[in-house]
């Protein structure tokens, strides 16, 4: 499962608006992740990451967006019809 230069953007920009309305800053998701700074950066910008750390990010930030009483930004790539060839092709 290969996004497209459009849907790596889009992907970004929907990880992005998450992460700002699960109210957690880059400091959170490494204690939360045991990430480095660079592989977060890396997957929120979804440029060079690991396909299955952008599922895994995905998932992190829509359950803190719920925690936080809020409502996720929807995925238009990451869905949940995805996710099947996701576990195929990644493990996940």
């Amino acid at each position: 499962m290969s996004l497209t230069p459009a849907q790596q953007r889009q992907t970004a920009a929907e990880l992005q608006a998450n992460f700002e309305l699960s109210g957690l800053s880059t400091a959170d998701l490494r204690q939360l992740t045991g990430w480095i700074q660079e592989r977060i950066v890396a997957t929120l910008t979804v440029d060079s990451a690991d396909p299955a750390d952008v599922w895994r990010l995905r998932d992190l930030l829509e359950s803190e967006v719920r925690s936080a009483g809020r409502t996720p930004v929807p995925y238009s790539v990451l869905t949940e019809q995805a996710r099947a060839s996701a576990r195929a092709w990644f493990g996940i």
